[in-house]
């Protein structure tokens, strides 16, 4: 079959073009004569499979593993760089870092000795330096046996949310919006009011331009997971709790970054993290121990809940899935059915389980791309097969359906899996097929090999694309509460009236920095008269931004959702620690009990990246806001009414400790496995699951009030 008969811009660094039928190929293993794989007028998948069956074995290995690779410019030793600085030849040693789970060796060796062509870019530098680091990457594996190109992967670029190593890897550089949840409340605000989710098809047509452009064209995105556990540190990242809304979500996300089938100009899309993270048990999170099972106590809620969205990834043709750290738990789970079947569970990790992969994923959705596995699951979150060696656990994870491992370039333990006839040659040739088959689909082959640094600079900094994403931000804000209209704040309102504005974080010195920046943003909206003094201000508007637990490490106990300092509170072992989500907030109650004491008005603005307890903070407030990593400035403008309220909570916020409340025997009062919205089917009599303020709102999903 022919692929295209229009003759691709071929670029070569190190090996040579040659001439076929009037027409110019790429000789990239410089045999002198035009090879299947080198012949872009054939399929990918024919491609694909010529190129394996010239594959040596430690080149189908490279091919199976991604490891997080630095950029030159973040090496400090200049003398560890290569091409000009542009690449890391620096060696880490096992253990230094959280990712060097084995010996990480410098980029040209990695490339060329150990034949790895995955790598994951955590470094934030400009759009040029990416295109460039990229481009010298490139000309490494050009020059090696076969020419095989790099692939790029990354997390996801285009959000507002401070850094978490490994998560919120880089942000500011590409047009920057809210948080995921300000997407969902955005879309689900918009839908609410009689439209559609178009906000997150056009997030995602912007986003794939701005990394296309650079030449990462593997995101590893987004977050298809329900949140039903509300103690899930890891909810901010997701789109919420309505597995119909995180379905539509998810397939516009992947119709915009990949088209509407994967092509030269699309980015890969890696859906995660199957089959569904958010039936949490009791919030803690499978990168620790503590957090390895999930649980499904509610009949159906596995079918119901979590596994939709995967679906709708599925028929939207993404890429790849990878599947959760967890183990699902049989003890703690009533039988689960899928399409009127009993749903065996296995207790490993969903990355070692063959029933989920290939039973469930490929066979009954129908999923064609291949398994990315998360980071560290050979030598870290190996969860339901500790016992195994690091070679017995590659076997396991490989035949169980995964086709590359994360964060690992253990080529070694891999290769003894096989030597010992554990995997077979069909099954390691199978993965490798289904890789390259989507590197000849992107291009990386023929014409997308090198990326102009140039173009990267200018596509980056269009300033459309910014404006779109700040009016993301501003129909993101949600209005929770509005007592006796207090917003919006006009002129009339504030008709020679002094406003007050502070920021309150976990961490002091954030908490200095971010209220210069709110005062700055707020002084060049032009409308409000500021005064540093909240003893002579008629209105206080003040900005929370909690905390809660460390994304590496369990709490002693149950993940802290209320807004607190000092709290004392009960580990799981029974001692008494003390848990701080915001620092100085009896700060909160001075000014307000101070401005209210004079017929002032109070605004508290909550950063909404968990499903906090707002019972410490709402009674202060005569208007309450939800904010998702929302930028200041554009909370302000629809707090002075230049822009209406859009957003709607993208999920329940708990009414009090009483309705998340865990049993002495580690059951919880509200179901694990259940979104906020339907939790209420299955609480104790008398016990309602919402929040409920003092204007009588009830804080559920879909809850945001218009003005």
């Amino acid at each position: 079959m022919e692929y295209s008969n229009k003759q691709p811009e071929l670029e070569v660094k190190t090996k040579k073009l040659i001439e076929v039928d009037g027409l110019k190929f790429k000789d990239l293993n410089g045999d002198g004569k035009l090879d299947p794989y080198e012949d872009w007028r054939l399929s990918p998948k024919e491609r694909a499979e010529n190129l394996v069956s010239l594959m040596n074995i430690d080149e189908k290995i490279g091919m199976m593993l991604i490891n997080s690779r630095k950029m030159g410019l973040s090496q400090e030793d200049k003398k560890k760089t290569s091409h000009d600085g542009v690449l890391d030849e620096a060696i880490v040693e096992k253990g230094e870092s959280i990712f060097a789970t084995s010996k990480v060796y410098g980029t040209t060796h990695t490339i060329e000795n150990r034949k790895l062509r995955h790598f994951i870019l955590r470094d934030n530098f400009s759009p040029a330096e990416m295109a460039e680091w990229i481009n010298k990457m490139n000309e490494v594996a050009e020059g090696a046996r076969l020419g095989i190109p790099v692939l790029i992967a990354s997390n996801s670029r285009n959000e507002n949310a401070e850094p978490i190593f490994g998560m919120n890897d880089a942000g500011g550089i590409f047009s920057t919006w809210p948080g995921t949840l300000g997407l969902a409340a955005a879309a689900q605000g918009e839908i609410k009011d009689g439209g559609d989710a178009s906000l997150i098809s056009e997030f995602a047509k912007i986003a794939r331009a701005e990394w296309d452009a650079t030449g990462i064209r593997k995101g590893y995105m987004y977050m298809a997971d329900t949140v039903t556990d509300p103690r899930w540190q890891r909810t901010y990242g997701t789109f919420g709790e309505d597995p119909e809304f995180i379905s539509d979500a998810i397939g516009r996300l992947i119709d915009g970054f990949q088209g509407k089938a994967l092509g030269k100009d699309s980015i890969a899309m890696t859906t995660k993290h199957f089959p569904g993270g958010g039936a949490r048990e009791n919030g803690f999170d499978p990168h620790y121990e503590e957090g390895k099972w999930n649980l499904y106590p509610t009949p159906g809620s596995l079918e119901k809940y979590h596994l939709p969205p995967f679906r709708a990834a599925v028929e939207h043709g993404t890429s790849s899935i990878m599947p959760y750290y967890s183990i699902p738990s049989i003890k703690k789970s009533v039988v689960q059915e899928f399409e009127g079947k009993d749903i065996p569970f296995e207790e490993v990790g969903f990355t070692f389980n063959h029933y989920f992969i290939n039973h469930i994923l490929r066979e009954k959705l129908g999923f064609k791309g291949y398994i990315n596995s998360d980071s560290g699951i050979i030598n870290n979150m190996s969860w339901g097969v500790e016992s195994l060696s690091e070679a017995e656990r590659f076997a396991k994870a490989v035949n169980a359906g995964t086709d590359i491992v994360a964060d690992t370039n253990d080529i070694e333990n891999l290769k003894l899996a096989i030597s010992k006839g554990w995997i077979s040659e069909n099954r390691i040739n199978e993965a490798n097929e289904r890789l390259l088959t989507e590197m000849f689909t992107l291009g990386l082959f023929d014409d997308r090999t090198y990326n102009s640094p140039e173009s990267a600079t200018t596509v980056v900094s269009n300033k459309a694309n910014w404006d779109a994403a700040y009016e993301g931000h501003k129909k993101s804000v949600t209005i929770l509460k509005n007592q006796n209209e207090t917003l919006p704040l006009t002129a009339e309102k504030l008709n020679g009236k002094k406003v007050y504005v502070e920021v309150l974080h976990k961490e002091e010195e954030r908490a200095t920095a971010y209220t210069e920046k709110a005062r700055k943003e707020c002084l060049e909206l032009g409308q409000f008269t500021l005064t540093d003094n909240y003893e002579e201000a008629d209105v206080a508007i003040m900005f929370l931004h909690p905390k809660s637990g460390s994304y590496f490490n369990a709490t002693p106990g149950l993940l802290e959702l209320d807004i607190c300092q000092d709290k004392v509170v009960s580990a799981l072992d029974g001692s008494l620690y003390q848990e701080t989500t915001i620092t100085g907030i009896n700060r909160l109650k001075e000014v307000a009990d101070n401005v209210r004491s004079r017929s002032g008005k109070v605004v508290v603005s909550v950063n909404v990246t968990l499903p906090w307890l707002l019972g410490n903070v709402e009674p202060l407030a005569d208007a309450l806001i939800a904010g998702y990593d929302t930028f200041y400035n554009a909370q302000f403008e629809v707090i002075a009414g230049n822009s209406k309220p859009v957003g709607v909570l993208p999920m329940t916020l708990p009414a009090s400790e009483q309705v998340i409340a865990v049993y002495q025997n580690g059951e919880s009062v509200s179901r694990n496995d259940v979104p906020g919205y339907d939790k209420d089917k299955y609480m104790p009599e008398g016990l309602s699951y919402a929040y409920k303020d003092s204007d009588g709102n009830v804080y559920t999903l879909g809850h945001g009030l218009r003005y």
